[in-house]
């Protein structure tokens, strides 16, 4: 054997060793590594809280609760009512979302029966505007607490960028249709539907639950977002 090729081999051991080291050295998380009270509590039931709502725009939280409860039932979760549960809430005149937020969960156990709560946080929901383009950014966190352990069971955050529209400025003429256009699209814009958006996002980590077929089959996924 050459000198050249006994190095060349080296050269591909070592090299082969390195990539094995670093894969090994930092493995992909999986929702049951990111998650694992998930998988050791196994709730069932979820009670989904009005959201904290820190954004500019005062409807947000009412844009977000309409898109919440779909996509936890669909991931295999019983879901509470959530106009139900806000219209127990407001009896007892509790109305302040951070009064929720700042209640053990396990308080949640007691007067509903719910296995889990899910608290939220609307961070950003806030139109920026150009003279001739409008653009919408909503950001919004989750963290999933049982309700028998006060465990954070899941949490994330999510945000998403929404281009309003824009036109044609060549001209003074195009640019007075371009800012009527802009305040069109701006008012016309269906929030609600970006909402679910952030919600598909959102809740794309969430392991599945009992009344979905994936329900303890998802331990060893991988952890993908988009």
């Amino acid at each position: 054997m050459s000198r050249y090729h006994s190095c060349f081999i080296t050269s591909i051991t070592l090299l082969t060793i390195f990539l094995t080291g670093c894969s090994s050295s930092q493995p992909q998380p999986t929702k049951g590594s990111a998650y694992p009270q998930m998988y050791q509590e196994k709730p069932r039931s979820i009670l989904i809280l009005p959201p904290i709502n820190e954004s500019t725009d005062t409807e947000a939280k009412d844009y977000y609760m309409t898109t919440t409860e779909v996509p936890f039932a669909l991931m295999g979760y019983y879901v509470f009512p959530t106009e139900m549960v806000a219209d127990i809430l407001n009896q007892e005149g509790i109305y302040d979302a951070s009064i929720l937020q700042n209640m053990p969960a396990t308080k949640f156990y007691e007067y509903f029966g719910a296995d889990a709560v899910l608290f939220t946080t609307i961070h950003k929901w806030d139109v920026s505007y150009t003279v001739v383009a409008s653009t919408l950014h909503v950001a919004i966190s989750a963290k999933l607490v049982s309700t028998k352990t006060n465990k954070v069971l899941w949490e994330h955050s999510k945000s998403v960028t929404v281009d309003l529209g824009s036109a044609n400025t060549n001209s003074l003429e195009g640019l007075l249709i371009s800012v009527v256009l802009t305040a069109i699209n701006t008012a016309s814009a269906d929030y609600v539907e970006y909402a679910k958006v952030v919600n598909d996002k959102l809740i794309y980590t969430l392991p599945a639950g009992p009344y979905s077929p994936m329900y303890l089959k998802d331990e060893d996924m991988p952890l993908r977002q988009y």
